[in-house]
């Protein structure tokens, strides 16, 4: 069943809300939460969960991208109408703005609400581990293209039914396990949107490199599974 080019947006929009809200929201809140904080493992874990709880709910309407440079990946792989992105990334980076919005509003409401970080990326003195700009290129380059590569791989028509869903929630899991201590992990330009927008003023100067590198990394991942990986039956 084909749905309606509004459907798709919008559940575009509300996924990327979703991923927003519950992975950043983890990292806001819950993350050195005194005495149960999740801590790098329960937001890796968030993250994952948003995708696999969103793929399954909204995939079926819109392909369940959630993510400008998945889609772009996915045109370039030949998966995706290039004419259909214009809608999509608008949907996807509104979605992301507006969670962060309604994150901003939850965390400045108590007394003395300090937000910090608010789960923007960054690179040098903004990184976590204080990575300069050229190891988060290389970071976000590299763990997008790996993440566009599992995409592909997982939602081929030769892959075990079901559980596309499941691996790719897996894998953002993985890449934030590795990847958050480097840039606070994207590989998500409308992830690292809308947290931006409401938080320290470094973060908008710095967006671009969470722009272009998943960009580039989902290109470089689509370009390798078509040239080493796909089959007549993907």
């Amino acid at each position: 069943m084909e749905h309606s080019t509004y459907k798709k947006w919008s559940a575009e929009f509300i996924g990327t809300f979703w991923l927003t809200l519950g992975g950043c929201g983890s990292a806001v809140l819950a993350a050195a939460f005194p005495g149960v904080g999740i801590g790098l493992l329960g937001v890796s874990l968030a993250f994952g969960l948003t995708v696999v709880t969103g793929a399954y709910a909204l995939g079926p309407i819109s392909g369940g991208h959630f993510n400008p440079a998945v889609s772009i990946g996915l045109a370039a792989a030949g998966r995706f109408k290039a004419g259909q992105l214009p809608g999509y990334i608008v949907s996807q980076v509104l979605g992301a703005i507006a969670a962060a919005g309604v994150l901003y509003l939850i965390a400045t409401g108590k007394p003395g609400a300090d937000i910090g970080g608010f789960a923007t990326n960054g690179y040098g003195e903004h990184s976590p581990g204080k990575y300069g700009m050229t190891a988060a290129l290389i970071s976000e380059v590299v763990m997008t293209a790996v993440f566009l590569i599992v995409i592909l791989g997982a939602t081929a028509k030769r892959a075990a039914a079901g559980f596309a869903g499941m691996a790719i929630g897996l894998c953002l899991t993985l890449i934030h396990l590795v990847s958050i201590p480097v840039t606070n992990t994207s590989v998500n330009p409308a992830r690292s949107t809308g947290p931006a927008l409401f938080g320290p003023s470094y973060a908008v100067s710095e967006l671009w490199l969470f722009w272009v590198a998943p960009i580039v990394g989902a290109i470089i991942g689509a370009v390798i599974y078509r040239a080493l990986l796909s089959s007549n039956d993907d």
